[in-house]
């Protein structure tokens, strides 16, 4: 899980923005925080690194439920970062689905587009809790 250099970096990513999220952000920022640490450990617990070439269908429902959340925090919120976090979802979603079809992509372009877009939701994340603490601070509540 943590045995390499680059998945000990993104698990420092992910705990430094969903805390900043948690600290300075509103309620969406804090739903969508909350919801990813869930779905981020429950994948961890869920993921069978021995099946690297089948689909890990435990991973893709938690992905689907993630899209959900993200989809209901676009509806609700107003502002514009839940769009961009749940696009991103979508495209692990979608590969989800590709890796279903008999289309067999390679493993490390299933994986590059599912990190990658992993990393577009937190950044997404941070942008929208960075613009919701500057709204607070100009306006004297911070």
């Amino acid at each position: 899980m943590f045995d390499t250099w680059s998945s000990q970096i993104g698990a420092i990513f992910v705990v430094v923005i969903c805390l900043f999220a948690f600290m300075k952000g509103g309620e969406t920022e804090r739903i969508a925080a909350g919801a990813y640490v869930l779905g981020w450990f429950a994948s961890l617990l869920l993921q069978n690194g021995g099946a690297l070439y089948s689909v890990q269908y435990g991973v893709m429902i938690i992905d689907i439920i993630m899209l959900i959340v993200l989809a209901g925090l676009t509806w609700k919120s107003r502002t514009a970062w839940p769009a961009w976090a749940a696009a991103c979802q979508l495209l692990v979603v979608a590969s989800h689905f590709i890796s279903m079809s008999d289309g067999r992509p390679a493993l490390a372009n299933y994986l590059a587009v599912v990190n990658l877009a992993g990393y577009g939701v937190l950044i997404a994340l941070a942008v929208g809790t960075f613009w919701h603490w500057q709204e607070r601070r100009a306006a004297g509540l911070e």
